[in-house]
């Protein structure tokens, strides 16, 4: 076993673990500088292995982004998980995010997560539920261990009632909502209604009449009205040990949401003791190429990347396969691998958008030559792929045998994996920018 890394000096209030987090997990450690929170990402290995988290004087929080709870379970493995748990047993507070608060939940099997919370994920009857995304109006129970909002946000001059507050939800998951295990859980706040930017899979619902609902719902059999969540939990609370956990399938770490922002900075200030320095994540606009990698042949293959990668997007968008959703991620037709796409273009951004260390430098000359010729594979091919898709959906109606349905599946596993198992040439890429990410962590994003 490799020699566990030491607890550093001056251990900063928050951890956030990088594994299986992809562009949640930049979200993540973005909204915490953007904060002012000083924070350190740490890999599933390091806490297998017993570093950082054996003292929760010296980390008072893991926050855990999210991403698949399946694939962060299995990064940690049995000693991972077992280190978490002792960890918010002594005393160690965990805040978790969508995958993240899955990950904390109960699981027929013991090695499928943490079992710091009763409660379990509910298996929806329709997929149609976890396709929800955009912000909600949100009930915030008065009497909560955080205390209530800030008083700026119980109002917006729109006849909402204190307390109700504007939270984005990005594919949730549901917390399971009855049963003798929710008496040890306090719920925090509660989905009301969906708010003017709600889409369900790529439909916006400002964009449908209302009386349209009622007909599909009649006549077709199929409640797309999204008042399917209201009154279930959307953010939750407890006590395990010494510690405790709040998990949230809304992201509160949103780019450029105040009331999320807002909430998200009086829980950390309980949560790590420390003060944020603000209040509000600002925006992310991953839509301008800045970078600070010297442009040399060296570094010639990133920058490459990146620029393919903007020219990919754009690709889709004039297709009408993607559309402009926010500056941070771009909306998606249902079938299309968008949540990867997104994720590699995200990683590719943050790398470049940072000043490389040493460390940074020589992994970067071990993985040139790999990365370079992944790269060049992949955006050829993933070009001709979303246009074969194109077609095949303009010629399904009447020729629906004219692309290859089972080639293009099989292409799609080659260049992007199986959803929210990873996988394909796309992962290739992906794993290279994130570890130039990790390796240059204290540096700041020119964003």
């Amino acid at each position: 076993m490799a020699a566990a890394k030491k607890i550093p000096e001056h251990s900063p209030a928050l951890y956030i673990l990088w594994d299986a987090s992809h562009i949640w997990g930049l979200m993540a450690w973005r909204a915490m500088r953007s904060l002012g929170m000083p924070c350190r990402l740490l890999k599933a290995k390091d806490i297998a292995d017993g570093a950082f988290l054996g003292k929760p004087d010296h980390a008072p929080l893991l926050l855990v982004p999210g991403g698949s709870a399946r694939r962060k379970a299995l990064a940690l493995g049995g000693r991972g998980l077992e280190a978490v748990r002792a960890f918010v047993e002594r005393g160690g507070n965990y805040l978790g995010f969508c995958g993240g608060a899955g990950l904390a939940l109960s699981h027929k099997q013991r090695a499928q997560g943490l079992h710091i919370c009763p409660l379990r994920r509910t298996v929806c009857s329709e997929r149609l539920h976890h396709l929800i995304s955009g912000h909600v109006l949100t009930r915030i129970e008065p009497e909560n261990e955080f205390g209530p909002p800030p008083p700026s946000l119980k109002r917006d001059g729109k006849g909402r009632q204190p307390g109700c507050l504007r939270l984005p939800v990005w594919w949730p998951g549901r917390f399971e909502a009855t049963g003798e295990r929710k008496r040890d859980v306090s719920v925090l706040a509660s989905y009301s209604a969906p708010d003017s930017d709600f889409c369900i899979v790529d439909m916006p619902l400002r964009r449908i009449p209302r009386h349209i609902f009622a007909l599909w719902r009649d006549v077709y059999g199929v409640n797309f009205s999204a008042d399917f969540p209201a009154g279930q939990p959307l953010v939750l609370s407890g006590k395990y040990g010494k510690g405790r956990y709040v998990l949230s399938h809304s992201h509160l770490e949103t780019p450029s949401s105040p009331e999320a922002n807002a909430w998200l900075a009086v829980m950390l200030r309980v949560l790590t003791r420390s003060v944020p320095a603000n209040g509000l994540v600002r925006q992310w606009d991953l839509r301008r190429r800045g970078t600070v990698w010297p442009d040399t042949k060296e570094n010639a293959p990133l920058l490459s990347a990146l620029r393919r990668s903007h020219a990919l997007l754009r690709l889709a968008v004039r297709h009408r396969l993607f559309f402009a959703r926010t500056p941070w991620l771009a909306g998606w037709r249902a079938g299309l691998p968008g949540a990867t796409l997104n994720s590699l273009h995200a990683a590719l951004c943050t790398a470049a958008s940072l000043a490389p260390n040493e460390a940074a430098l020589e992994y970067w000359q071990a993985s040139r030559a790999r990365f370079m010729q992944a790269a060049n594979s992949f955006f050829a091919d993933a070009e001709g792929w979303l246009l074969a898709f194109r077609l095949s959906q303009t010629l399904a109606p009447f020729l629906p045998k004219t692309v290859d349905r089972r080639g293009l599946e099989e292409r799609r596993t080659a260049l992007f994996g199986q959803p929210m198992q990873g996988g394909g040439l796309l992962e290739e890429l992906l794993v290279v920018a994130e570890e130039l990410v990790y390796l240059t962590q204290d540096k700041r994003a020119n964003d």
